[in-house]
């Protein structure tokens, strides 16, 4: 199982804050998940869109899309973020 989070405007876009999705071999990287969720949720594809590169964090470590996933993982998405 995959615990999914979602952060910010990328909650608001997907319309919830987390969800669990069973770990299978479809879906082995980062970069497949994404598609996943894309295809799952259309507030998440507009968010990965619009967003100039979504942050993606796997068990509290930032990640790229090529990271290996493995079950029991937990994935946050989050935009990135900006000071002043």
């Amino acid at each position: 199982m995959l615990s999914i989070h979602y952060f910010a405007s990328t909650r608001e876009k997907v319309g919830i804050a987390k969800e669990s999705i069973e770990f299978d071999g479809s879906i082995s990287s980062v970069a497949s998940l994404i598609d996943h969720l894309s295809l799952r949720h259309v507030g998440f594809k507009q968010a990965n869109e619009n967003a100039n590169k979504l942050l993606v964090s796997v068990n509290q470590s930032v990640v790229d899309k090529s990271y290996s996933l493995s079950d029991g993982d937990e994935i946050a998405f989050f935009p990135p973020m900006t000071g002043g």
